[in-house]
Order: C-alpha cells, then structure tokens, then sequence
C-alpha cells in the first residue's frame, strides 16, 4: 500500500479543483492521498478547520485507474497431459478445508520431475475457478531476480507501483499483503515455482546490516505455496507445512501412461506399460517423455524398454524431439543445475565425485560406511570439483575438468557431502538407517553415469569395489549388512561388470559368491560362481588363474548342495590343469588338491580323503609353512577324515592339538578356530565321552552367539549338534537310572 502523500491543493481535478464521488464533490485544501487495502478505492482526508481536523471519505476509482478484483498476476502453466489426481494434492486441499481463518504457508519439495509444479497449478487453479481469492499471483521462483520481477509485476498491477524500480515495487506489493485494520479483506494465494535456493528469500542492500523477506507476509486471508527441490532447514518450521512429492504409484504409472497413449490413438499391452513404467523408477517427467517419444517414433513400450535396457544408449537417445507439457528440460539434464548447486554447498566440491559412486550401488540402499570409507574419501580427495564464481557454472553436469588435491578429506567432509546431495533432493539420506542409509533414483543414477568417460567409469567401479570389501566383515554378525553389501555387489556388477574383470577379476566378486553361500543361499552361490567361471573364460581366458579360481569356487558349492560325487571329478579335472597351467607348488594348486581330497571322502572314500590329505599336508608345510591358513585347513580336514575312517580317538587328538595351535595364529574369535571347537566335540562324542562333547558344545554355543550371532550358520549347527550330544548324554545315563528303580 502506498503511503500518504501531503500535497497543498493537488487532486484529480487539478488545484483547487473538487474530487468526483459518491457523495457529491469536495472543495480543495491540503489533501493527504492514499491507495486502500483492495486497491480500487482512495481515501481523501481534507482538512476543515486550523485546527488539523479531519474528515475522511472514500472514493471508487475509474476503472483505469487501478485492477478489478479478482486479478491474476502471471501464467499458470497448462494442465499436464492426463493429469493424475494424487495424493499429495489431497494434502495441498486439506489444509484449508473447514478453516478459513488458518495462516497457511505450505512447501512442496522432492526432487526434480516428480510433478511439484503441476501439483500447484492444479491447486491455484482449483482455487481461482471456486471463486475463493481476489487474487492470485503466481511467480516462477528459480532465481532470485526473477522472483523480485514477479513481486514488482503484481505492485504495478496491484499497487501503482514504480515499473522502474523492481525491488521498491516488490516491497511495495509485499507490504499491499500485509493485512490492515478497517480494510476489506483480500483473499490472496501466492504461488512460488521451483524456489532454486532459500538465499534467494532474503533481499539484501548495499547495508550489510539490512535484510528484507521476500516471503509474503502471514495473514489471516493469504495463503503462500512454494515449489522447490531443497530440503535445507530455513525453507521449514513454524507457519510452514513441509509436504514431501514422490513418485507415482505403480497404479498412477500406468493410468498415465494408458491414458496419455489413448488420447493420441497408441494402446499397447498392460504388461508391458507396467514393466516400462517400473524400468523408469515411476518418475513422472521420465513417463511424461517416454510416452512423447513412443508418439513421435512409432516404436512399442517394447522396443523402449529395450533401449533403454542397453548400457550403450544414454538417455539423450530416448529422448524425444519435442518435449511435452511445457517441460524445459530434458530428461538427461533435469538434475544438472541442481548437481552444480551441491557442489557449492559446504565441503565445496564434493557432492558430484560422492553421486558418482553412489551412481553405481543399489538405488535402494548403500550402506553409509561405504561411501564415507578411507577409499571413497581417497576418491572424493582426488576428484573434487573446481568451484568458485563462474566455476560451477562452466562445469554443468560432466565432471570434466577438476582440480586435483592432496588434501585429505574427512569423514565429517564425506558426510556432508551426502547431506548437500540431500538438500537438493539428489540423494534420500537416512542417517538413523545406516546399512541403507543412501538411495538415489535410478534416473539420476543413469544420467550421472552416462557422463562418465569409460576410463572414469572403470576407475570408480573399483573405487566402489574397493569401498564394499573393505566394509565387509571377516564375520558377518549383522545379517542385514551383510546382505546389504551383497546387493551393493550385485547393483555394482551389474553397472560396471567390465571393470571388474580388469585386470583381473575384483576380490569383492568372490567375495559375493562366499557370503552367498555361508548365509545359506546355496543354489544362489552356485549360480553366481558359474557366472563367474564362464564371464571370466570368455574374457580372461580358460588358463587365467581367476578361471581357475572361479571353478574351484564353483565345484565347491556344488557339493555344498549335495552332489559330492560330481564336485570330486569336477576338482580332479581341476587339478589336472592347475597342475599343468600354475604348477605343483602354486597354492591354488594345494587348495585343489586338498578340496577333491574332502569330496571324495563326502562321496564315500573317507580312507582315500585321508591318504590324500596326509601328503597334501606334508607338501603344504614345505611349501606354505606351519602357520599358513591353508595349512591349518589341511591339518582340520585331514583330522575329520580320519574320524570318518574308522580312528575318532585319534581325529579328537589331533584336533586337540591343532586347536592349541590355530589359536596361537587365528584367534579364539576366528571361523576357524570355532569350526575346530565343533569337529573337536563330535569326534570326542564318537569316541565315546558324550558329556564332553556336549559341554564343549555348550561352551561353544556361548562363544558363538556372541562372535557370529545368533542367525549365522555356524551357530546354528552348533545348535543342533548340541541337541545331538545332549541325548546321546541322556541315553548313556538312563540304563543307570532304571537299574536304580528296578533293582
């Protein structure tokens, strides 16, 4: 609202002259003039007397003189094709349902393409056609000088206000809203689209003391909606309703997708709008485009999904020529500006080399340990990003040029560059969930790897890689970590699968296969060491020693599930060639040997396994030493078979022995250390002391639960062993027991 103006004789009619009204013409004097709360009337205060008295009238204005209400200040953008009624726009509605009086300001935020903005059409669109506002300005908010523009648009419009001067006209329309006694109330809602930074909210002068609000100011008859990406703490809080936008449903997908089809005479098959609609993450912008390019090309959901199955195509080359709705942006480049925005944000540069490796774990969860590990923060050392003014900017949204630092990076730094990922909706980071702490749309995923060079994309493929394994446990005693970094695993092979059969097959791949197999997912450890012997066949070669490996692996678990007879030839043709490739003394060799040497007595042969096994041990102490794993594995085994044979007074001796020993090197704590604890209790329960085998196994149960826990496979044996040795205990001691009553 303008202030008075005191001016000697000036009106409408000129000096002197009266004023046109409703109640007939006043004569002129000292006349004080100003623009009311609604901004069609004026209020004219002459003064009749010396003694400074008053009498105010009020006046309508010619219509030329100032806006009709209601007025709309800027575009509302068109509704979306096949728009979906959601849930988040109930939330929006139910707010002001039944209220009337509520100070509202509500902010809807999620990342980039999940409709916001059409969300706050339809609703100040639903708004205007009810009749409920005077006014209604809607203001596209990316920048901050775009934001003053659209406030100093409504103070002309609204206000008189000054056109050339945008920030006094701003000002002038902010405090029009503000609400004043003895005025007619204005019904008004705000619209603020794609709010871009907080900073911008705030209006700073050449005083660096004085700070101006550009959000509207809190009024029983306002109402204020802003759209934005950011999640940060100032955009929040009391007054403001904080309303998170998702995705659609699965259910929302394809009524989208069905009806945006049908209205341009498509119809494809549910199914496959169902699979497409889950191959794009359910993102509205991606189904928006999709369907746009399935229109313009010709090509079935089908042939889309296929192309988008093929790692070499980018998402540019889905992308259709015109864009639909009104979108600015393709689908590729819709996280860009908001990337070089994270960037910025404290510790500067970090951001885009931390979503470089979180592009290349699972979009529903990475550990945080991962990504904060001395590996990963190594990686976000060497390739921070080059900021400053202009900087960001020139970098946009390929990693290109960076400034190399030796400066380590610490895990607080690690952190928060997670948190800047997550304030501009990049990331979802969930501190309170550690082991999947860390999602990321798949889209964002794809668009970040797709701006990797190939040399790039292998190198932090092993970063990655190298992050899992060093995360991962000796002793998996968290089942939900240990099948989150087995899914991690999986995410990273299937993203960078290449990578890690060069130069040789990554340790973290076999790592993957064990712990398959030692959680009990048998048949899945045998799949993927199949995988993994054919993969590495084809690209390293038959005679490589990870080909080797992997058929050792794989030959091992499948007598794990049940076919010793088949795993025993499979290592004696195994043997064979590791003899002829590595050679007699290579430990992949002695590890050959010593595993046909335990299937063969799984299949039947226990005094073949032990033959084997006592000269296998003898080479391994010339050749690895007495202390050597592999060794004491030998030792354990050969004790085993020896029980089997017929001679379990001698396997529980020599299991005593080697127990002393593999404490000394392993640790009380180590698998194998409470693997001989078991042999050693069931060999000393067939030689005939079932107390003490049961005891030991108690003793061991303990240790168990508290080294594995109490999922694991092992302590689940132990367990069941217990059980065993408990009744033979029992059985041994009933004989006494009815001798005593029936004597």
């Amino acid at each position: 609202m303008s202030a008075f103006r005191r001016s000697k004789n000036e009106n409408e009619g000129g000096p002197g002259k009266a004023v046109p009204g409703e109640r007939g013409l006043l004569a002129g004097g000292d006349i004080g003039l100003g623009v009311s709360g609604d901004g069609n009337e004026i209020t004219v205060r002459d003064i009749v007397t010396g003694d400074n008295n008053f009498i105010t009238h009020q006046y309508h204005l010619p219509a030329k003189s100032g806006p009709v209400w209601p007025h709309q200040v800027g575009v509302l953008p068109l509704p979306a094709r096949s728009f979906q009624h959601r849930e988040e726009g109930d939330r929006l509605r139910a707010a002001v349902e039944g209220g009337g009086t509520a100070v509202l300001s509500q902010v809807l935020t999620g990342m980039g393409g999940v409709g916001k903005t059409q969300l706050a059409a339809d609703y100040a669109r639903a708004a205007w056609d009810d009749g409920s506002l005077d006014v209604l300005v809607w203001v596209t908010a990316s920048a901050q000088s775009a934001l003053v523009n659209g406030f100093a648009q409504a103070g002309v419009e609204l206000c008189r206000a000054d056109p050339d001067d945008p920030e006094q006209a701003a000002k002038q329309f902010l405090a029009w809203l503000a609400p004043k006694s003895g005025q007619r109330p204005c019904q008004w809602l705000i619209v603020l689209d794609d709010v871009a930074d907080p900073r911008d909210l705030i209006l700073h002068s050449d005083d660096p003391a004085y700070r101006y609000s550009l959000w509207p100011p809190a009024s029983p008859q306002g109402r204020v909606l802003l759209t934005t990406r950011r999640r940060d703490a100032a955009l929040f809080g009391e007054g403001r309703r904080r309303i998170e936008v998702g995705l659609f449903t699965p259910d929302e997908s394809l009524a989208y997708l069905t009806a945006s089809l049908k209205a341009q005479g498509r119809t494809e098959p549910a199914d496959q709008l169902t699979a497409l609609a889950h191959d794009l993450g359910h993102l509205p912008l991606a189904l928006a485009q999709a369907t746009a390019y399935l229109i313009d090309s010709g090509e079935t959901a089908a042939a889309y999904r296929h192309l988008l199955a093929d790692r070499a195509t980018t998402l540019d080359h889905v992308t259709p020529g015109a864009l639909p709705d009104e979108q600015t942006t393709a689908l590729a480049a819709a996280w860009s500006l908001s990337i070089d925005r994270a960037d910025t944000l404290r510790p500067a540069g970090l951001a885009r080399p931390m979503l470089h490796l979180a592009a290349l774990l699972d979009a529903n969860g990475i550990p945080q340990d991962v990504l904060t590990d001395e590996r990963a923060r190594a990686h976000l050392a060497t390739h921070r990003t080059a900021t400053g003014p202009g900087r960001a900017r020139r970098l946009k949204w390929w990693p290109g040029r960076r400034q190399r630092s030796a400066t380590p990076v610490t895990p607080e730094e690690a952190f928060g560059a997670l948190r800047a990922l997550d304030r501009l909706s990049l990331i979802d980071h969930q501190p309170g969930t550690p082991h999947q702490a860390v999602r990321v749309h798949q889209l964002i995923q794809r668009a970040t790897r797709d701006t990797l060079t190939l040399h790039q994309h292998h190198q932090y493929a092993h970063t990655a890689a190298d992050a899992l394994l060093t995360a991962w446990p000796k002793i998996e005693h968290d089942t939900d970590l240990a099948q989150a970094l087995r899914t991690n695993t999986g995410a990273l092979a299937r993203h960078a699968e290449n990578a890690l059969y060069r130069p040789d097959i990554h340790t973290v791949l076999y790592r993957l296969g064990h712990s398959l197999g030692e959680s009990g997912q048998v048949n899945a450890a045998i799949d993927h060491f199949q995988h993994l012997t054919d993969t590495a066949g084809s690209r390293l070669g038959e005679d490589h020693p990870d080909t080797l490996g992997a058929r050792n692996n794989l030959a091992r678990w499948r007598g794990e599930a049940g076919d010793a007879a088949g795993a025993a030839q499979t290592f004696t043709d195994l043997l064979e060639h590791s003899v002829r490739v590595l050679g007699e003394d290579h430990p992949d060799t002695l590890a050959a040997r010593n595993n046909l040497a335990r299937w063969r007595g799984e299949a039947g042969d226990a005094a073949g396994a032990t033959q084997a096994l006592t000269d296998l041990l003898e080479h391994s102490v010339r050749v690895l030493g007495e202390d050597h794993p592999n060794t004491l594995t030998t030792r354990n085994n050969l004790a085993w078979w020896r029980g089997e044979a017929g001679d379990a007074a001698g396997a529980a001796q020599a299991l005593t022995d080697l127990l002393e020993h593999i404490v000394r090197v392993q640790g009380e704590d180590h698998p194998n250390t409470l693997t001989t604890r078991n042999n050693l209790a069931r060999w000393r329960g067939e030689a005939g002391d079932a107390a003490g085998a049961t005891q030991a196994l108690t003793d061991l149960l303990e240790h168990s639960v508290r080294v594995l826990g109490e999922d694991h496979p092992n302590t689940l044996t132990t367990q069941n062993n217990l059980a065993r040795w408990r009744g033979e205990a029992e059985a041994e001691r009933t004989p006494e027991t009815s001798g005593n009553d029936h004597p």
